[in-house]
């Protein structure tokens, strides 16, 4: 397993400001052309702009990013953006999945732009690929193109009473071209009376000689919403996953450790990113380089 050590981590991407409601993390990261590349989102706290854009970014370590491009809430007509997914597809083109949140309401979408280069994204050309629906909100995409398939796990929220809306379950979905998709129901779900019993979603998933191994956000509370911690979640196949053991993986001695993303290094080696909570309550983006064979740091 690859559980992060915040002791042994560097910050890859500050947050905006200092104090809570200030984030920077949501991280979805993609090896390429002697690059990492890197798109997370950005926030403020409610009333002052909550996900703001999210940032495209290029690091030749991995550890330290030069933004490229950002996209901002007013390009994609949305009251806030939350974890953007950054895909290379098998025939070298980029696409971007962002989540957007509809205007006065808990509902959220996907939408998707593609280019020729991660740089080159235009907003204006976006598409919505995952509507949700009057009674469901979809959003934070887990997409992995494996075995001439698209694979995708999504954070689903029940929209039909106000203050539920923030649980949220991993429903699983497939596609022939990682556009029009095919729910086939929901891949993990939450765990009654446990630390993850009000959400799960899932964060990044591995396919293994063994099935699928996936780690993922929960939360026992309302009040334990975007404080989320890491769990591992396993199973024989991509529709099918259960949590492991009765306690978060790892978290943040102050809240949170969320959004977690694996990336196998073409070099050898992976690195891991995610949403840190810091002391004062801000959230930063942070990296550690772990071992691919044994795990370690």
């Amino acid at each position: 397993m690859f559980l992060p050590q915040p002791a042994r981590s560097s910050v890859a991407v500050p947050p905006p400001g200092e104090g809570p409601g200030f984030w920077a993390g949501a991280p979805s990261a993609v090896a390429a052309d002697g690059f990492v590349y890197l798109a997370y989102r950005l926030r403020r706290p409610l009333g002052e702009g909550r996900g703001y854009a999210v940032e495209v970014a290029r690091s030749a370590d991995g550890q330290t990013f030069e933004p490229l491009l950002t996209i901002t809430k007013e390009q994609m007509d949305t009251e806030s953006l939350e974890r953007p997914t950054l895909v290379r597809t098998p025939s070298g083109s980029w696409r971007l999945y962002l989540s957007c949140a509809t205007y006065g309401t808990k509902h959220w979408r996907v939408e998707v732009l593609e280019a020729d280069d991660p740089a080159a994204f235009d907003p204006a050309r976006s598409r919505v690929v995952l509507p949700g629906d009057l009674k469901t909100g979809v959003k934070d995409p887990v997409i992995v193109h494996h075995g001439g398939i698209w694979h995708l796990w999504a954070s689903c929220h029940p929209l039909e009473i106000a203050d539920e809306a923030d649980q949220m379950v991993t429903d699983y979905a497939t596609s022939h071209d990682g556009l029009e998709w095919t729910w086939q129901g929901t891949a993990l779900d939450r765990r009654p009376g446990g630390w993850d019993s009000r959400g799960v979603r899932i964060s990044t998933v591995r396919f293994t000689p063994d099935g699928v191994l996936a780690y993922y956000d929960g939360r026992a509370s309302a009040a334990e919403n975007y404080e989320e911690r890491t769990g591992v979640a396993t199973g024989p196949d991509p529709s099918t996953l259960t949590a492991t053991g009765e306690a978060p993986h790892a978290e943040s001695p102050y809240g949170g450790l969320r959004y977690l993303d694996i990336l196998a290094l073409p070099e050898g080696g992976t690195r891991v990113y995610y949403e840190y909570t810091r002391a004062d309550g801000a959230h930063e983006l942070r990296t550690e380089l772990v071992d691919s064979a044994t795990g370690s740091h």
